[in-house]
């Protein structure tokens, strides 16, 4: 067998063994409760999330997840507590609790309609448990950002996102979004599952504002994880 196909397997095997890792931090509970949730466990916490089947923005997806794993497993590398982080497509709410529970002062965003169960999530897993008391708030892409989110007072040492790259069609106003909430200093952490042409199309206009560094991959998942700042940064 030649070095490079033993290379491959290899990468294959470790792929699957970290994977298999990540998965079972999930779990279903053995008991029916009036409320169904899933339960993960992540910064050595008991996470409950409930989810909404009828919509795609409040279910955990894996690239939810992965990102997870990343800030638990790289704690002292990517550093949270007393950060000022924001998730953009919070959706369940899960990688905020993360966040969260690893100390960082976290602004949990998503559409109106999501904010009932992802505000429902946050309180049920963070109340008592977190240095700093999770906020969540609307964030339409591209809207009223201005107002919403002011360049004076919005300064963010991380942007958290997963999953946020898929069939919809506001892809030029979530780059918009992750363009106006950065600072010279910012660090975008992403996760991303690739299933169109969309999600390389993306890929290649974030690259024109944005450097990005692929920091991990799990092939099994087509998952990758980014690490971005902006371009042109004074110390650059």
């Amino acid at each position: 067998m030649d070095p490079e196909t033993q290379k491959e397997i290899r990468e294959g095997d470790n792929d699957r063994q970290v994977v298999a890792e990540i998965m079972a931090r999930s779990f279903i509970p053995t008991l029916i409760t009036t409320v169904s949730w899933e339960g993960f466990h992540f910064a050595g916490h008991e996470i409950r999330i409930t989810e909404a089947k009828d919509c795609y923005g409040a279910v955990v997806w894996p690239s939810a997840l992965v990102l997870c794993y990343f800030l638990e497993t790289h704690a002292k590398q990517y550093n949270m507590v007393d950060k000022n982080v924001i998730e953009i497509g919070a959706g369940t709410g899960l990688v905020s609790i993360v966040a969260s529970l690893l100390g960082a002062r976290v602004t949990a965003t998503d559409l109106p309609e999501l904010l009932g169960n992802l505000q429902y999530n946050i309180s049920r897993n963070t109340k008592m448990k977190c240095k700093h008391l999770p906020q969540v708030k609307e964030l339409s892409w591209g809207v009223a950002l201005d107002r919403n989110f002011p360049r004076s007072s919005s300064n963010f040492d991380y942007i958290l996102a997963a999953d946020v790259v898929y069939a919809h069609p506001f892809l030029e106003e979530l780059l918009i979004t992750f363009d106006h909430l950065c600072r010279e200093t910012t660090i975008i952490l992403w996760a991303m599952r690739f299933r169109l042409e969309k999600e390389n199309k993306f890929v290649d206009r974030f690259m024109e504002l944005f450097d990005l560094e692929e920091i991990s991959s799990y092939p099994s998942l087509n998952i990758k994880l980014y690490k971005a700042m902006k371009k042109n940064r004074r110390s650059a």
